[in-house]
């Protein structure tokens, strides 16, 4: 299948940002899109409540306790906050049922723009986070969803992929040939600013990708080449993988997981989009350079000119 285009969005061109007055809320601020949000939001000079369930202390941020699943730490996170960057809870299969109670009280506190991070492979009102994004014009008059395709730092961080990797020098998934237009989180946290500080809030969904579609063969390939030592992709069917992650994740989930990548397979991920370059003026990553800017230093020290 040819690499294709993603739907249009609505045309939109990098603004600049506006003089944000309030205080902007990162949820998940230690993750791995909200610890690099929080970052650039403080770089340029916006206030920032850093919140997570041990409110760890980041620089130059406020640190706040805040946990899905516990409703009396919603008030002092969203005490004189105007905007809110939202990461929902990691590996619930139904996020709407712990989210809707906290975006429906953020509304009444005063929260005039949200930005929601869900995911390319699932759209309005589809499962899982689906259902938050569907929601959310509702509540808020400024919004925007963020649907990044597959993290690059999947294979280079805190990843059952980049555990393999390093352990085993294997990728294993049920993704076959499929290509994925695969994005830095670096990216995501940039266009992340952009939705949260111009002055016009994208309202709609964005579809984040890096410039080219790769396979997990490729991907393979390129660490392989980056850090030298020799690392391959393992086929698994669609119930080999439902079931090695159900060993770890809940049933249901494993089974959303594993069917995302029998999506991607069939080439449901196949696309590139050009919304990293519209909303930040600047093209994206590639694979190859996060590669060697995340990998080459824990394997190789840099070749001698």
């Amino acid at each position: 299948m040819p690499t294709t285009s993603a739907p249009a969005e609505r045309p939109m061109t990098p603004t600049g940002t506006t003089s944000v007055t309030g205080t902007t809320l990162v949820i998940g601020a230690t993750g791995t899109t909200g610890g690099r949000t929080t970052a650039r939001l403080i770089a340029a000079g916006h206030r920032v409540r850093a919140a997570g369930r041990r409110a760890t202390p980041l620089p130059g941020a406020e640190p706040v306790r805040f946990d899905w699943y516990d409703p009396t730490t919603f008030g002092d996170a969203l005490d004189g906050v105007d905007r809110a960057y939202l990461v929902p809870p990691i590996g619930d299969p139904d996020p709407a049922a712990a989210m809707m109670p906290f975006l429906r009280q953020a509304r009444a506190a005063g929260v005039r723009r949200a930005v929601l991070l869900s995911s390319s492979a699932i759209s309005e009102g589809g499962p899982a986070v689906g259902a938050v994004h569907q929601a959310l014009p509702g509540l808020f008059d400024q919004w925007a969803v963020l649907r990044p395709s597959w993290f690059m730092q999947n294979f280079t961080g805190a990843h059952a992929h980049a555990d393999s990797i390093r352990t085993d020098g294997v990728i294993r998934t049920a993704a076959g040939t499929g290509r994925i237009g695969f994005v830095d989180a670096d990216d995501i946290a940039a266009v992340a600013v952009q939705a949260l500080t111009n002055d016009r809030a994208p309202n709609t969904d964005l579809v984040l990708t890096g410039p080219e579609a790769l396979s997990h063969d490729d991907i393979a390939t390129i660490v392989t080449r980056v850090t030298g030592r020799p690392v391959v992709h393992h086929h698994l069917t669609y119930e080999d993988m439902r079931d090695r992650l159900a060993a770890v994740i809940p049933p249901e989930f494993a089974a959303l997981l594993a069917g995302m990548d029998r999506a991607i397979a069939e080439g449901a991920e196949d696309r590139t989009t050009d919304t990293v370059q519209r909303l930040t003026g600047r093209p994206p990553n590639p694979f190859r350079a996060v590669a060697e800017r995340e990998l080459r230093p824990a394997h190789r020290a840099p070749q001698a000119p």
